[in-house]
């Protein structure tokens, strides 16, 4: 009766891990999904933070914006956490003493989870303020 036992046994955990598997597979890439907007969040604020402190060392406003634009664009290379990245810079109180805000943001990307079809979170955004040095020489005033 112990053979019959361990037999019936063997065969219902084959049947146990059938069930469970696909499941497993899904919670797994679930925690994927999630864990690529916590990175894409976490890539925009960095992003956003460099940027503004790039654009704040400038001397003119059109410089101020070409350097904000080529660090955040460069810091948002993989378009697997962040796609379509976009930077924008408000440059309303760019002056010595003033400050400089660089907004960043982009969309996380989906791509190898069709499995789950996760929904669309839209974009991730990301705003960060860089003082400028009071004593900085613009173009205005050398």
């Amino acid at each position: 009766m112990s053979r019959r036992l361990r037999r019936d046994s063997g065969s219902s955990d084959a049947l146990g891990l059938a069930l469970l598997t696909p499941a497993a597979i899904g919670l797994a890439m679930a925690i994927v999904f999630l864990g690529r907007g916590v990175d894409s969040r976490a890539t925009v604020q960095s992003a956003a933070e460099s940027a503004a402190q790039a654009a704040a060392q400038e001397r003119s406003g059109i410089a101020a914006v070409e350097a904000a634009a080529e660090v955040g664009r460069a810091m948002l290379v993989d378009p697997s956490s962040c796609s379509a990245p976009q930077v924008s810079v408000d440059l309303s109180d760019f002056r010595p003493g003033g400050q400089v805000a660089v907004t960043v943001s982009c969309t996380v990307s989906a791509e190898g989870l069709e499995l789950i079809d996760p929904p669309s979170t839209g974009p991730t955004t990301a705003t960060a303020f860089a003082a400028i040095d009071p004593l900085r020489a613009t173009e205005a005033a050398p």
